[in-house]
């Protein structure tokens, strides 16, 4: 990435966490709820900095429950991301709540999404991004690349 862009995408997201911040403080929006939006927010800027090309961020379909938390292109292949943020990692990685039921609707969601494409045999991938926001400490990214596939 060009050190413009990368200078570029650095001010914006330190720009949209301050007025993340201010807007906290007057919201009454629970923790948990602010703490998921934080973390898909710092998900979109960590793959960027990484060179993924977002498409897509909480895309819905009226046709499914649910929703696809990231959508980007890694070079050739389309990875539909879901996002897990937590503030601690006492009770269980992040990653453990991508159950068979989460994975069966990302999949039903990703076939949506890949309907609407004019190229259909793309190469795809599922992954999960696990964030920790742990008081006092750097969020911590982990991205499982595959993590599951179709089956």
């Amino acid at each position: 990435m060009p050190r413009f862009e990368q200078f570029r995408l650095r001010w914006l997201e330190r720009f949209l966490n301050r007025l993340d911040r201010a807007a906290l403080r007057r919201s009454s929006e629970p923790a948990h709820l602010a703490t998921g939006r934080r973390g898909e927010r710092a998900a979109y800027f960590y793959l960027r900095h990484r060179g993924f090309i977002v498409t897509a961020r909480g895309w819905r379909t009226s046709r499914a429950r649910g929703d696809i938390d990231l959508v980007a292109w890694e070079n050739d292949t389309l990875c539909f991301v879901e996002v897990k943020t937590r503030t601690t990692r006492a009770v269980a990685p992040a990653e453990a709540a991508v159950d068979t039921d989460k994975k069966r609707m990302l999949r039903k969601m990703a076939r949506h999404y890949l309907r609407q494409l004019p190229a259909r045999d793309v190469p795809i991938r599922f992954d999960i991004l696990s964030i920790y926001f742990e008081p006092g400490k750097p969020a911590d990214f982990e991205l499982f690349r595959a993590a599951f596939g179709w089956e």
